[in-house]
């Protein structure tokens, strides 16, 4: 199976299925002489762990990780990386029925009809638990940004039709919901409440605001910021639709209303008048705030009574049982702001080759 790395210069490669022995991933490009520790990705992987309220699956997994290599006296040593987290809660029996069945909604019929032989134990290489080896990869790239003072806050905007209307960053830690609004996040659990008597699910909105990112961090083809952002987030499982800034409104907008204005401020420095190309023109970044909107389908897994086909060429009925997130958003936001802190660091390590002078910097100070 190809796929399964993604970056240029900082080089991420998952592995490992749901209710495998673990998952994990390997680094590549990471520099030398980064502080790194166990705890430092930890505290990633707990913002991402199951079972932490009703809103999460009942998987009770600790999600402990283990580094295999490339750290030595808490330091990076330049080399690979490696990851380990050990599947401590896997209940295949839960799937057992699946194994002839296609659960609508899921990868379960496209997986079988590329390679002839699928995993069905909650998806295996298709299940959200991956999610977890890009969050160990996302903390590595999140403490070189924060070393260089770009900044990442990533939140629910909206579950089911309930959506912020204020912003409160301090309120995105204190509910199970990650929303920056305690009222929207009252009524969102309400709903949510309601879904579950249902036994259904809801889609949500995850917005992402990077902060501090300098002008200039990208590449003007193929290499876009903003593209590049984008298959990042839309490889996570369950994304539907990214927008940067404006995205989608731009579309119903006039020139003289979607522009953003230039001028210099009292600094000196070089600012806009509005926001509305999302910190990003020309696929590179302009040194405004870069804001990243990620769409996010209901959880396909649902009690309720399903129409589907078999593998035997049957048509049945599936009631799908085993633990399931009756919203995916609020355990997304971590992923989300992982995947785009890993293409914002190999963003700025491509960078360095773009001028002469940039060369002279690093090698003429040795």
């Amino acid at each position: 199976m190809s796929g399964s790395t993604f970056g240029n210069i900082f080089c991420v490669t998952t592995w490992g299925e749901s209710h495998g022995p673990g998952l994990g991933v390997v680094v590549d490009g990471c520099p030398a002489g980064l502080s790194l520790s166990e705890t430092d990705i930890q505290l990633f992987l707990d913002r991402r762990r199951p079972g932490q309220s009703r809103f999460t699956t009942a998987r009770k997994e600790p999600d402990q990780v283990e580094i295999l290599s490339g750290v030595f006296e808490g330091r990076t040593t330049g080399t690979p990386i490696s990851m380990l987290v050990r599947n401590q809660d896997a209940r295949s029996r839960d799937y057992g029925n699946l194994a002839q069945a296609y659960r609508p909604g899921h990868a379960d019929y496209s997986f079988d009809a590329k390679y002839g032989f699928r995993d069905y134990r909650g998806g295996g290489r298709s299940s959200g638990r991956e999610t977890l080896a890009r969050v160990a990869a996302g903390a590595v790239a999140g403490k070189i940004l924060n070393h260089l003072g770009i900044h990442l806050c990533a939140y629910i905007q909206s579950i089911g039709p309930v959506k912020i209307q204020t912003f409160d960053a301090e309120q995105i830690r204190q509910n199970p919901l990650c929303m920056p609004d305690a009222e929207a996040a009252a009524k969102a659990q309400d709903y949510l409440d309601q879904c579950r008597k249902r036994q259904d699910s809801a889609g949500s909105v995850v917005e992402c605001i990077i902060r501090n990112c300098p002008p200039g961090i990208g590449d003007p083809v193929f290499e876009k910021l903003d593209a590049n952002l984008a298959k990042a987030v839309m490889s996570i499982g369950a994304v539907k639709a990214v927008e940067i800034g404006d995205g989608t409104k731009s579309a119903y907008s006039c020139g003289s209303q979607n522009n953003d204005g230039f001028f210099y401020g009292e600094d000196g420095r070089l600012a806009k008048t509005s926001n509305h190309a999302g910190g990003i023109l020309g696929g590179i970044s302009d040194g405004s705030h870069i804001l990243l909107r990620t769409y996010i389908k209901p959880t396909p897994s649902i009690s309720q009574p399903q129409a589907t086909a078999g593998k035997n060429g049957e048509n049945i009925t599936l009631e799908i049982t085993g633990r399931h997130d009756p919203v995916i958003g609020p355990r997304a936001v971590v992923v989300i702001e992982s995947m785009a802190s890993i293409v914002l660091v190999d963003a700025l390590l491509g960078g360095m080759s773009a001028r002469m002078e940039y060369l002279e910097k690093i090698w003429r100070s040795r």
